[in-house]
C-alpha cells in the first residue's frame, strides 16, 4: 500500500510541475518537455532517498529495496512521457 501511495505521490509531482510550466512558460510545447524533464530528476532524488531510507532505517539490503526503487522510479516517469509523447 506504501508503494502504491510514494507511486500516486509522483504523478502528482508530475502534474504540480506541469502546472508551474503553464504559469511560468505558458502552453508552449517546450516548457512541458523542460516540466517531464525536472520532474524525472527530481522524482529520481526522491526515490533514491525512500530507497536509502529503506536501507539504513528499516534494514533493507540494497538488492532487497533495488526492485522497489525501479517500480517507484520508473512507473511514474515511463508514464508522464508517454502521456507527454502521445497526448499533450
Amino acid at each position: 500500500m506504501r508503494t502504491l501511495l510514494i507511486i500516486l505521490g509522483g504523478l502528482v509531482l508530475w502534474g504540480a510541475t506541469l502546472g508551474v510550466a503553464r504559469l511560468v512558460g505558458g502552453s508552449a510545447a517546450l516548457s512541458s518537455w523542460t516540466a517531464t524533464g525536472v520532474f524525472a530528476v527530481a522524482w529520481f532524488l526522491l526515490a533514491a532517498a525512500n530507497m536509502w531510507i529503506g536501507i539504513s532505517r528499516a534494514g533493507y539490503s540494497f538488492l532487497e529495496e533495488l526492485p522497489i526503487f525501479l517500480v517507484i522510479y520508473l512507473f511514474p516517469v515511463t508514464v508522464a512521457v508517454f502521456a507527454k509523447w502521445k497526448f499533450m
